[in-house]
């Protein structure tokens, strides 16, 4: 499975566990089950990422008309405030990622949304058993 097919999903999704499982690494554990009993849960393994934000669910904003993105439960934007906000606030590394590179996750869970900025696509794993 990879994050494509993750984009085309729809219902609801539970943020079971974020860590960092090694430094500047990010590991998220998604609970799909919650709604419906054949999805398990997925692990999805950013390797590096630029910046990550969790926010309580309650506080998340609606997605504005100038924001660009694909999915409904994993999305990927190609233009939001969040990474508008990452470029103006980071020190631009030409030589690890150019900002044009840049890529804006996020997963609107029942419980956080977190938002993900990195220059590579998440390692997808199902989780079993």
């Amino acid at each position: 499975m990879d994050f494509n097919e993750l984009m085309q999903e729809k219902g609801y999704i539970y943020l079971e566990k974020i860590i960092e499982p090694k430094e500047n690494s990010l590991r998220l554990l998604i609970n799909r089950r919650t709604f419906n009993i054949d999805l398990p849960m997925v692990q999805l393994e950013f390797e590096s990422y630029i910046s990550y934000s969790v926010i309580d669910e309650c506080f998340s904003y609606s997605i504005d008309n100038s924001e660009i993105s694909k999915g409904e439960l994993f999305r990927l934007y190609t233009k939001s405030r969040y990474l508008d906000f990452i470029k103006i606030a980071t020190n631009e590394r030409e030589d690890l990622c150019p900002s044009e590179n840049y890529i804006h996750y996020q997963f609107p869970c029942l419980n956080h949304t977190i938002d993900v900025i990195s220059c590579e696509e998440p390692k997808v794993t199902v989780v079993t058993g």
